[in-house]
């Protein structure tokens, strides 16, 4: 495949100002929408045989947050598209401000493994809606899913205007030396770094959605049964290979055992197994050995049971462990709960700010003044009060990371921005020009310019 000739291609046709016309993008939508509903059984089939995930966790997870992204859009479009007004200063008077968004050229999504429909779809929606082309690169590690969703590109829209490219690390590394008008990327932290570097080159601006060590701090106060509900479904959900998945959670220690009984109670009634369409496998068996390799049997409380056959490992939690543990040097990505209790609430404020900001924080507590005070001193990417995972399920909340769990954010609104340029601009008339800042300059003319900027 020639990535020069399809940048070259889809150039010329975002030049020809084809995507631009609001009507043009929603009918893209409605058409996309419609592919993918008419091929949900393709798509089903596809996730089955990547990650072995139901019909059930496919439609939740994945189908219905692409057709939430695409009604918004549709619905939306006209309104975010539209002129925006600005106040003009005293100084430009008299004038008019407005700011107009247009879309930034041709676009490459990279999707990642662990949601590949939604993470490869989502970006896309909003490229689209805000007037891009875009060539797609999902991930080949969830190969059959990538098959599925170049077919349904490649086979229904012109190159020119969306394309896939499927492939590995070579063909990733070739299209990055492109110059794109945008890139988003969803990954690692370490691929993140790699095209943030490539994109430098050509001064593209880069949207990188990551991931980290995500914490859940539950306080004494909490409702303990109602977050051991919460903390479990969120944390094995696709087994734990979920970027804002709680990764770890600090509890005080008053209730550290409570909480423990009642996480064991949750992943025993929720049964999870393949069988009942509630579990899925790890991806592979680079990552089956690499999450087996964190799990210290001497501080296992529950689970540790797997089968690399099957590419199964139980839900698991680790009690008795310390923040220098080998399971919290990296994001665990895996169904592995480690579970750290403490005594003051200032040290383990100390110990999450110390590492990397997380893309997500999820704070458990019926006490108005310890919400408050982490909301306000821990940096992170979004998260909830007293529920885990669930924020992203709004797309008024614009998603993404800070620091390294990412840059940029989308979702809604928030996609549309992401995708656009917004360019500022002052509407002057020629009939009234004063000639305050035309020489010759005077103590008079400066003091009237201060006054009209008001300093």
């Amino acid at each position: 495949m020639n990535y020069e000739e399809i940048l070259k291609n889809q150039r010329n046709y975002f030049n020809s100002n084809q995507t631009k016309a609001i009507e043009f993008r929603i009918e893209q939508l409605r058409k996309l929408k419609k592919l993918i509903k008419n091929r949900e059984s393709v798509f089903y089939e596809a996730i089955y045989k990547d990650f072995k995930k139901s019909e059930f966790d496919t439609y939740t997870t994945e189908l219905n947050i692409i057709y939430q992204e695409i009604e918004e859009s549709i619905q939306k479009l006209p309104k975010w598209s539209r002129r925006k007004k600005a106040r003009t200063n005293l100084l430009n008077l008299p004038a008019r401000s407005y700011i107009i968004s247009e879309p930034l050229g041709v676009c490459l999504i990279i999707g990642a493994w662990n949601y590949p429909l939604q993470l490869t779809f989502a970006p896309l929606v909003a490229a689209i809606a805000a007037g891009n082309t875009a060539i797609i690169k999902p991930s080949e590690i969830s190969s059959a899913t990538s098959a599925a969703i170049a077919q349904l590109i490649n086979e229904n829209f012109p190159s020119e205007f969306m394309v896939v490219v499927e492939g590995g690390v070579t063909e990733t590394t070739e299209l990055l030396k492109q110059k794109f008008d945008k890139i988003f990327f969803t990954g690692s932290t370490l691929i993140g770094k790699i095209v943030y570097q490539a994109a430098a080159k050509n001064l593209t601006p880069v949207t990188l959605e990551l991931g980290g060590k995500s914490p859940a701090i539950v306080t004494s106060n909490s409702n303990l049964k109602e977050t051991a509900k919460r903390l479990v479904w969120a944390k094995f959900l696709n087994s734990g290979q979920t970027c804002i998945a709680p990764d770890y959670v600090v509890v005080d220690e008053i209730v550290k055992d409570e909480l423990l009984l009642h996480l064991k109670e949750f992943i025993r009634k929720f049964n999870y197994s393949f069988e009942n369409d509630n579990y899925v496998q790890i991806i592979n068996e680079k990552n089956f050995h690499r999450l087996t390799g964190l799990i210290d049997p001497a501080k296992i409380y529950c689970g540790g049971e797997s089968n690399l056959q099957e590419r199964y490992i139980a839900p698991t939690i680790l009690t008795g462990v310390t923040f220098e543990d080998k399971v919290m040097n990296e994001e665990i990505f895996g169904p592995i709960l480690p579970v750290i209790s403490y005594s003051d609430l200032n040290d383990a404020i100390l110990k999450i700010k110390s590492r990397p900001k997380p893309l997500a924080c999820y704070i458990f507590t019926n006490e108005r003044s310890s919400r408050n005070r982490l909301l306000n001193e821990l940096l992170f990417g979004g998260g909830a009060i007293n529920d885990s995972v669930m924020h992203i399920s709004n797309s008024n909340l614009p998603f993404g990371g800070v620091g390294s769990s990412g840059t940029g954010s989308y979702h809604g609104e928030a996609g549309f921005i992401t995708f656009s340029h917004l360019k500022s601009i002052l509407d002057k008339p020629f009939w009234l020009e004063p000639n305050l800042k035309y020489p010759p300059y005077s103590a008079m003319k400066l003091s009237w310019i201060k006054y009209l900027i008001g300093r």
